[in-house]
């Protein structure tokens, strides 16, 4: 079983990663940390530091959280322990970035 959550993982990276490439790239200095996360927040850093909105999906693919940050500071206290994929708009950009919560 847990070979088939792998597999939806990845397939769902991989259409993640797909569709990035329709944006107009990457978010110039992306910086995601702690990562694993222990202390229930997480930090994204952004060379413009605009608003951005934060989507966050679980191994399965259903999203589990969604909410727009004026700040670096994410609370992510709510989640459970577990593998996640975290995806970042900010402007016209994004970014999609595996994030682990112990």
């Amino acid at each position: 079983m847990k070979h088939l959550y792998l597999l939806f993982f990845f397939l769902f990276v991989a259409v993640c990663s797909g569709q990035e490439a329709k944006a107009n790239g990457d978010i110039d200095g992306f910086k995601l940390y702690p990562n694993p996360v222990t202390t229930g927040q997480v930090y994204i850093n952004t060379a413009q530091n605009a608003p951005k909105q934060v989507l966050i999906f679980d191994v399965l693919g259903t999203q589990v959280m969604e909410t727009t940050i004026l700040g670096p500071e994410l609370n992510v206290s709510d989640l459970d322990a577990g593998v996640y994929v975290l995806r970042v708009y900010e402007k016209d950009k994004v970014a999609t970035r595996k994030l682990i919560i112990k």
